[in-house]
């Protein structure tokens, strides 16, 4: 005997039921959920981002073409920009900003690698010496400097380190008030302050070294500073590179330094630097569209460096 089926039932043995088809529009569902609550995460930070930096930047370099007198805003082109390359200070701030850049890579890019090494070789008291490192990170930058300027950086013989140079039969120095030793001293605070970061990332790529290269280079007799040379370095070049193009970024923004340790200017416009010009043109000579030209100069200059640094590290990959 035939079976038939009528629409709307099945077969014996496969009963019906109106949610049959519920586990695929459940995970359908899911899946539509989960990207809503992905996209309205990324929403909420693209938001951020253009309220608090896309929409300041556009917003600055339409101001950098404009000039605002009793209200009224008129388009002067690039008057600005000539403007302000031919006031004398915006070459000094050039000069103290690059002059501490160098600095910086010198010394505060070099320490903190080698810093980590000797972490990284160290038997005991690792995690102790990792927070010591770490510190002064955890200081407001503010607190660090004010603590450098009125304790470190004292002209008197009560200064710490002018007390470490006698200490030493060596000649004191004036620090802040002299202006061969106004960035020197800037680059050993701002050293210290942000040192902690750094070696911790380099730590990380440190420990990722597989141990094997170091005994191969051990049995061929290879001293440490071979080692670090031939082994260290290359395995850890990407980081280094990164780590180099932001400290150079960073250090070309130099502001708070000289903001508080040398009250801004310092000896003989010693301290003066590109961010500084920026926050003077701004708030005390109120001039917005001359600073915001400045700020559009600085931005394009950040903007070389770091293309030079994606052409290089896209030739080594």
């Amino acid at each position: 005997m035939a079976i038939t089926t009528v629409p709307g039932t099945t077969r014996p043995g496969r009963p019906s039921s109106p949610y049959a088809e519920r586990p695929r529009r459940t995970s359908l569902g899911r899946k539509v959920r989960d990207n809503l609550t992905g996209h309205a995460f990324l929403i909420g930070a693209v938001l951020c981002f253009a309220l608090f930096s896309w929409y300041p930047m556009i917003r600055g370099v339409v101001m950098s073409f404009q000039r605002t007198r009793r209200g009224v805003t008129t388009w002067v082109g690039w008057d600005n920009y000539t403007r302000i390359i031919d006031d004398p200070s915006f070459w000094t701030a050039w000069k103290n900003t690059f002059y501490f850049t160098v600095l910086a890579l010198v010394l505060g890019y070099a320490v903190p690698f080698f810093v980590a090494i000797l972490l990284n070789e160290l038997r005991h008291a690792k995690g102790y010496l990792r927070i010591l490192v770490y510190l002064p990170v955890m200081l407001p930058p503010a607190s660090a400097l004010f603590l450098f300027k009125f304790y470190a950086y004292d002209p008197s013989e009560a200064g710490l380190f002018n007390a470490i140079l006698k200490a030493l039969h060596l000649p004191t120095s004036q620090w802040m008030q002299s202006p061969g030793m106004t960035m020197p001293a800037m680059v050993i605070a701002s050293t210290w302050m942000n040192m902690g970061g750094a070696v911790l990332i380099y730590l990380a790529a440190l420990q990722n070294i597989p141990g094997e290269l170091y005994e191969a280079a051990e049995l061929d007799g290879a001293g440490i500073w071979r080692r670090i040379w031939n082994v260290t370095i290359p395995q850890t070049r990407l980081i280094l590179a990164l780590m180099a193009m932001m400290q150079i970024v960073a250090t070309m923004q130099l502001f708070i330094e000289p903001l508080i340790l040398a009250n801004g200017a310092g000896a003989e416009d010693s301290a003066t630097s590109v961010a500084y010009l920026i926050y003077q043109h701004g708030f005390f000579q109120n001039d917005l569209n001359g600073a915001a030209a400045l700020g559009v100069i600085m931005l394009v200059v950040l903007a070389g460096f770091s293309a030079v640094y994606l052409r290089l590290t896209a030739k080594q990959d």
